[in-house]
């Protein structure tokens, strides 16, 4: 098994392996040019988010900064809205329903490292896959950690660490989140 296919599998895989460092180098090549593009040039910007997001829906909407692994693992729905320096580390998929919105400086974390202090100083790692539902909304600055499944109407308060997973109609906030009310969706 290659390293690319133990990283999307979830295994343990060498970051440094040759073919994800260049992966990872083309990815940033193309965010930092799209960084760097002007608000006069929202058209060449809008090109160039669905070559680096290439399993993107419609009316894909990111505010840059933008800065994710590979672009290739976030799927992302319809009508899907990223404010200012999101940063997505998308070692393992990222799957994001239609009509999500995030705030400013949201970070999503597929990637992660073994506890033990031996094998993480190995330099392998792991990922572990993230899904949020449709009609999502994520204040600014929260973060999602690796494993974490959102279901749909959910509503995360600014600043949540996001550690487990949580069901649909709900808003949750704090850290580590916490469901703190219901929300009637009916």
């Amino acid at each position: 098994m290659s390293e690319k296919e133990k990283m999307l599998s979830g295994e343990m895989y060498n970051p440094l392996n040759p073919e994800l460092v260049a992966e990872r180098h083309q990815c940033r090549s193309l965010f930092q040019e799209i960084n760097k593009l002007t608000e006069d040039e929202k058209k060449q910007r809008f090109k160039l988010f669905y070559k680096l997001i290439p399993n993107a829906g419609k009316n894909l909407w990111i505010e840059p900064p933008f800065y994710c692994d590979y672009g290739y693992n976030i799927i992302a729905g319809d009508n899907v809205f990223m404010n200012f320096n999101c940063c997505i580390l998308d070692v393992a998929p990222v799957n994001i329903g239609n009509h999500c919105m995030f705030g400013p400086n949201v970070q999503i974390y597929t990637a992660t490292h073994p506890l033990e202090a031996k094998t993480r100083n190995s330099g392998r790692e792991f990922a572990k896959p993230i899904t949020i539902g449709k009609n999502v909304w994520i204040g600014g600055h929260a973060v999602i950690c690796p494993g974490v499944t959102i279901g749909d109407n959910v509503v995360i308060g600014a600043g949540a660490i996001v550690t487990k997973s949580f069901p649909d109609n709900v808003f949750i906030a704090g850290n580590p989140a916490k469901i703190v009310k219901e929300i009637d969706n009916s």
